[in-house]
């Protein structure tokens, strides 16, 4: 039994690593300041012996004991993370030095929730590892983007310094059951939209692209690479599979059934990437690992989640 600290553990992937960790046996201590997160997203698993959640934003220091820590807290949608960019970029770096701090005095390793927009608006594809990216620092997305490769270095420098034990994974664009439905990211855009008979609201030409993992599959990614002693990464974990937004916004029609909404254009936002997919060679070859789900059979389980959600709003 491994006690387990998970930050950011009531949004949308922090509940389901909080219940893949559970069924397997860990304590669990879920650390949340309900920013995005949502204490619906855990309420199956308050009572349990083994869970306990306590409301906290990391910006502060935070006083607990754990053998592992698993950093997802921050904003991650653009609507979420620009709505108060200070706030965003001081949970990247005040945030981290409070979490790098916590896993040094415990003896702890650490995983860090790292992100695709480290790569920024790639000049290279697919992107690997190696790549340093292509990012506005000045632009609106930076509080996001830079404070994310600020996190990256610290928890490097911590590791060369102190001798800290470090995880960082860089997530690519993740979908599935909870993700917020006022989140703004595109695949609970367009699938609340065609629930809801709404045009599908699409940016630009629709030709950029995406590649999209579903949420199962993520957590799995993230396990094996916490849980393996061979690599500290940055390891890519996401779909290889592109679809541009034009496809994603037919698949999602296909999965929600006789919707009668329309797609239209919208302009493009500023500094939004034209490709984003990812090179998983690493994550191959160190944590056999890929993704299972296809996206047809993942906006199949979403649009139901979403489905039920809205029902249960009526």
């Amino acid at each position: 039994m491994t006690v387990v600290l998970v930050t950011g553990g009531a949004g949308f992937l922090g509940s389901h690593l909080c219940d893949r960790l559970i069924a397997r046996g860990d304590d669990v201590i879920c650390v949340d300041n309900f920013f995005t997160g949502s204490r619906k997203n855990v309420g199956h698993l308050l009572g349990h012996p083994r869970f306990e959640l306590i409301r906290h934003d990391i910006v502060q220091p935070l006083y607990v004991e754990a053998e592992r820590i698993f950093n997802l807290a921050c904003p991650a949608s653009p609507q979420a993370y620009q709505f108060n960019p200070i706030k965003t970029i001081k949970t990247s770096t005040v945030g981290m030095v409070n979490m790098m701090g916590l896993a040094r005095r415990c003896g702890a390793r650490i995983l860090h929730a790292s992100t695709s927009e480290v790569y920024g608006d790639p000049e290279i594809h697919p992107q690997h590892e190696d790549y340093w990216g292509h990012v506005n620092p000045v632009g609106p997305r930076s509080c996001y983007d830079e404070g994310k490769r600020i996190a990256e270095s610290l928890m490097m420098n911590y590791h060369q310094t102190h001798g800290t034990e470090i995880r960082i994974i860089r997530i690519f664009n993740t979908y599935g059951p909870r993700m917020a439905p006022d989140d703004g990211r595109v695949v609970s855009n367009f699938i609340l939209q065609a629930l809801q008979g709404h045009d599908l609201t699409v940016y630009g030409d629709g030709t950029q692209t995406r590649s999209f993992c579903y949420v199962d599959d993520l957590i799995e990614g993230m396990l094996r690479l916490m849980d393996q002693d061979q690599q500290q990464g940055p390891i890519n974990v996401g779909n290889p599979v592109e679809n541009t937004m034009l496809e994603l916004a037919e698949a999602v029609l296909g999965a929600v059934g006789g919707s009668r909404s329309r797609i239209v254009h919208h302009p493009l936002p500023q500094d939004d990437p034209r490709k984003r997919c990812p090179d998983i060679s690493r994550a191959k070859q160190y944590l056999n690992w890929e993704p299972q789900v296809p996206l047809v059979e993942g906006l199949r389980r979403t649009v139901e989640w979403y489905r039920q959600l809205l029902q249960n709003a009526t």
